[in-house]
């Protein structure tokens, strides 16, 4: 049978792989003739934004403190039951939708997953203009997540601006949606394509940018941009490179000396994936530092060390790049453990002492507040299951690892997991009650060494694939296996207070997969989670008074706002695996009547597979491919929890399937071309562990 591009995309496209990677916007999301509004912001505003627009959200935190808390109290206890979907817009790219929402003058700005900008009436949802910045597809590939996203944009003295998957900064005029400036920030060079997935931040005449992908052997950075022309104005290193190099920043000269062997082969890691915010108090940027690549410190820094500046916060002068202080989450990272978590920045009274401090719940599963002015550790208490350490010496500033439970010497799961027990999703603080909401995985992770490391003794990065240094495929399952029982994953929603480190109260949510928080002056907790329900919790109780399903997948964090003398919610929506064509921003408000069908569900039956002819070997060749290529997107054991479920292919779809992969036969959707990674029997053999799989699963479902 001949398939040819067009009609495979026609007829096959939307049944298997809807959700692969999105679509372009539509025709309906281009640009209309409304009246053209500048969004005039600057740092005063931004920073002022409680006493001058207290129903905007000017910055991707509201404000620079990255609080997520509004004032506005229209929508309260005594209300919130009266509730109801104001205007929903379609978003076509419907794959893991995590944009924040600006709002700015009666317009709200956010992104798809391909960055393509949206210019919205905030009051009635009419469409003022799109920009589409035409991401390059094919750098899908090299998410480390499983496909493109991004997290919203900046808005600054009357400019959208966007970061890009494909790891460019864009300038686009804020009345018109025109672009002004277009830079490529990867200008480092990689063995692979670099990526941005996280929000930029406007501040200081500047936009400050990081990049993502440590996963796929990056060097972290994060750069200063003038926010007038583009031009680059700074870069700072997050990791040391070549010793025998001279060091870009003076810093790194320090650095190098808590590294060992030969990690800049490895590329080192340390990507500025998520979390920037700015101080106008003490004029001082604050960056969130990534993991360490690969992920065993044995591999990427055989001798130890504490690997600076992975897993800190840093903070550097905005106007130099030049570094005032850090502070390290988690010396000599082993467990993927990011503090690329949000940092809230606030004014509180500590041990007595009024202080300027930082609070962060980064992936390792302690809260810190540290004084802003000198990274002074004042408190790090667990606010989520742990197994690794058993505390924080408040001495050392340093946690305490568990010595019974080292991976390295018996693979085991490791509480938190590489989800981490908070990560990118967004907390919100409440100044008044002293109180942070954070969302909270109790998420495991079984982690061991690749099996070819323990025979050799030598780590060897392969070509275009992701070099974690953990086990993989088969042999992971193997071991889990061994193991025994698998720890159930758990979601949370927890109030959690900074300064006693007490839980005082805790939410489960209905999914392990949770979104970001938002609280306001209402006494309200807004969250949703991935079984597609937006609930409103009571901030002093934890007590559900309000729910809404949405058909789709929330981890998208909500945002407030107000537009003449009403009051908004408004939240991103992606897609929920068993339905089609979800992928939609909702707009709430009081008295609110519209309403939403549920969209046709998916076919879930893994149906009858082609014969399969690899032998045991081969098979466990394809299993060994597979994970190493196609997990990051299409899930572990072919189980398509974020994009096509391979599982599910069609007979027509399977003869497809070397144009598909090698061919790039679906590029416009995000699918490269893997040609120079896989062979025709490379790529037949990836197949045929496809189908082994499916056949497994399909017994153990029994009959349909």
């Amino acid at each position: 049978m001949s398939v040819s591009s067009d009609w495979f995309r026609a007829r096959l496209t939307p049944l298997i792989l809807a959700g692969c990677c999105g679509l372009g916007p539509s025709a309906e999301a281009q640009s209309r003739a409304l009246e053209p509004k500048a969004a005039l912001v600057d740092d005063k505003r931004i920073d002022r934004i409680d006493e001058r627009d207290p129903g905007a959200w000017l910055a991707y935190g509201r404000g620079y403190d990255e609080h997520r808390f509004s004032p506005l109290t229209q929508i309260n206890r005594e209300t919130v039951g009266d509730l109801g979907l104001v205007w929903s817009r379609p978003i076509e790219v419907r794959h893991r939708l995590q944009t924040s929402p600006i709002v700015v003058d009666g317009v709200i700005y956010y992104t798809d997953s391909w960055s393509v900008v949206f210019a919205v009436d905030a009051d009635t949802g009419e469409t003022i203009w799109t920009f589409d910045p035409e991401t390059r597809r094919q750098y899908a590939r090299w998410s480390c997540c499983g496909g493109p996203m991004n997290r919203g944009v900046a808005v600054y003295r009357g400019r959208v601006y966007t970061a890009t998957f494909d790891a460019r900064l864009v300038a686009v005029d804020a009345a018109t949606g025109k672009k002004v400036w277009d830079v490529d920030t990867a200008d480092y060079p990689s063995r692979v394509p670099y990526t941005i997935s996280g929000a930029p931040l406007p501040a200081s005449g500047k936009i400050y940018i990081g990049n993502s992908g440590s996963e796929w052997d990056h060097r972290g950075y994060l750069t200063a941009y003038d926010a007038d022309t583009g031009e680059k104005v700074w870069r700072f290193f997050t990791v040391p490179g070549d010793p025998s190099r001279p060091f870009e920043n003076p810093e790194l000269e320090q650095a190098a000396k808590t590294w060992s062997g030969e990690w800049w082969k490895l590329g080192g890691g340390g990507t500025v994936w998520n979390s920037i915010t700015y101080d106008t108090d003490l004029h001082t940027v604050y960056v969130g530092v990534g993991n360490g690549t690969p992920w065993p410190r044995r591999i990427r820094s055989p001798g130890g060390g504490d690997n600076l500046f992975l897993s800190s916060v840093v903070a550097l002068h905005p106007d130099t790049g030049r570094m005032k202080w850090y502070y390290q989450t988690t010396p000599g990272d082993n467990w993927d453990y990011t503090a690329t978590q949000d940092m809230v920045l606030a004014d509180m009274v500590v041990d007595g002492r009024e202080r300027k401090v930082l609070m962060q719940a980064p992936k390792n599963g302690f809260f810190y507040v540290l004084d802003r002015r000198d990274g002074k550790l004042l408190r790090a208490s667990p606010f989520g299951a742990m197994n690794w350490a058993t505390h924080v010496d408040m001495e050392t500033g340093r946690p305490v690892e568990n010595p019974d439970v080292v991976w390295e010497e018996r693979p085991q799961w490791i509480l938190p997991g590489n989800t981490g027990a908070h990560n990118w999703e967004p907390m919100a603080f409440d100044a008044g009650r002293g109180l942070a909401y954070i969302p909270t995985h109790d998420t495991p992770f079984f982690f061991a060494l690749p099996e070819d490391y323990l025979e050799t003794g030598v780590y060897t990065p392969r070509r275009n694939r992701m070099n974690l240094g953990v086990a993989t495929g088969s042999y992971r399952t193997r071991l889990i296996e061994a193991a025994g029982e698998r720890p159930e994953p758990k979601g949370f929603l927890k109030a959690f207070d900074p300064l006693t480190g007490e839980t005082v109260w805790k939410v489960r949510n209905r999914t392990a997969r949770i979104g970001g928080v938002l609280a306001t002056g209402g006494g309200l907790v807004f969250q949703g989670d991935g079984s597609g329900f937006l609930s409103a919790y009571d901030s002093d109780s934890g007590e559900p008074l309000w729910k809404f399903q949405s058909y789709g997948s929330i981890i998208a964090p909500p945002i407030a706002y107000q537009v003449g003398n009403t009051q908004y919610v408004a939240v991103a929506v992606g897609a929920r695996i068993e339905y089609f064509d979800v992928g939609r921003m909702l707009v709430f408000a009081l008295g609110g009547n519209a309403s939403l069908d549920e969209p046709p569900k998916r076919d879930r039956v893994i149906p009858r597979q082609p014969a399969m002819t690899a032998s045991e070997e081969q098979l466990r060749e394809g299993d060994r491919l597979y994970h190493q290529l196609c997990a990051s997107c299409h899930g572990y054991q072919a189980r398509g929890y974020r994009n096509a479920d391979l599982r599910l292919m069609s007979s027509a779809v399977h003869e497809a399937f070397q144009k598909i992969v090698r061919e790039g036969l679906l590029l416009d959707l995000g699918m490269d071309s893997f040609a120079g990674d896989l062979s025709m029997q490379e790529a037949e053999l990836v197949r045929q562990y496809i189908i082994s799989r499916a056949n497994i699963d399909r017994a153990a479902a029994g009959p349909p």
